[in-house]
């Protein structure tokens, strides 16, 4: 499977405040949303085509459930894109074996990772 900037393969997302989660989510990331009314967005793929999750008001958001990462090409322009937008860092970027990666919060308080994977070897 091919990664691409800024993208996910499909999660839902508790967002008590539906404009203000969309808003932080496009300023960060430059996600797209199809609008199915006043409680749920959709989160369009890269390319449009379709959709990778959701964003949903029903529910309770918060740390403690499933880490949702969203790969990077430059993990130090997403850390600057996160926090303009208003999101909170949790863990500052870190090395793994294979890359480096952070958390952080949104403004509805869900954890949220992005990394990005080591260049590969020639």
């Amino acid at each position: 499977m091919e990664s691409s900037h800024h993208t996910i393969a499909y999660v839902e997302l508790v967002a008590p405040d539906l404009p203000a989660s969309r808003a932080f989510y496009e300023a960060a990331f430059g996600w797209q949303f199809n609008d199915y009314g006043p409680t749920y967005a959709g989160i369009r793929t890269a390319d449009g085509s379709g959709e990778v999750g959701g964003l949903n008001t029903n529910g309770r958001a918060g740390p403690g459930g499933a880490l949702l990462l969203i790969v990077s090409e430059d993990l130090d322009g997403s850390v600057a894109a996160v926090a303009a937008a208003g999101g909170v860092l949790v863990t500052p970027p870190e090395a793994y074996p294979g890359g480096r990666r952070f958390t952080f919060t949104d403004p509805a308080g869900n954890v949220l990772g992005v990394f990005q994977p080591d260049a590969p070897s020639a």
